[in-house]
């Protein structure tokens, strides 16, 4: 992958995480793909590549309006870390025409979601 290449799909998926506080990997799994990335490695590197995104994103959120999580709210983020450990696991044993699958479905869920509610 060219330097170009990697420039584009992490300034993508930089812009959805920061415009829905998510969504960065909607972008960089598939174009980690066409870039020759096979599709396990690319949800893996999307991964990877979130984290400092999410984390730069709430930072500005922060600075700009204030608290982010209630006390009530914190224990989405040991949950969630417990998902993704889980989900990470199961990855490793499902195959990639499933794993295609399911995040198809998980795209045409969100994109039904938002534009029907």
């Amino acid at each position: 992958m060219t330097k170009k290449t990697s420039a584009l799909i992490g300034a993508a998926s930089g812009l959805l995480n920061g415009l829905f506080g998510s969504g960065g990997g909607v972008i960089a799994v598939p174009m980690l793909e066409k870039s020759g990335e096979e599709p396990k490695k690319a949800h893996a590197e999307s991964l990877a590549v979130i984290l400092p995104l999410s984390l730069a994103s709430a930072a500005v959120y922060l600075l700009r309006n204030g608290d982010i999580l209630k006390a009530e709210d914190m224990w989405i983020i040991p949950a969630g870390l417990a998902g993704a450990a889980l989900g990470s696991l199961f990855m490793k044993r499902i195959s990639v025409g499933i794993l295609k699958k399911i995040f198809g479905v998980l795209l045409i869920i969100s994109g039904a979601r938002i534009l029907f509610l």
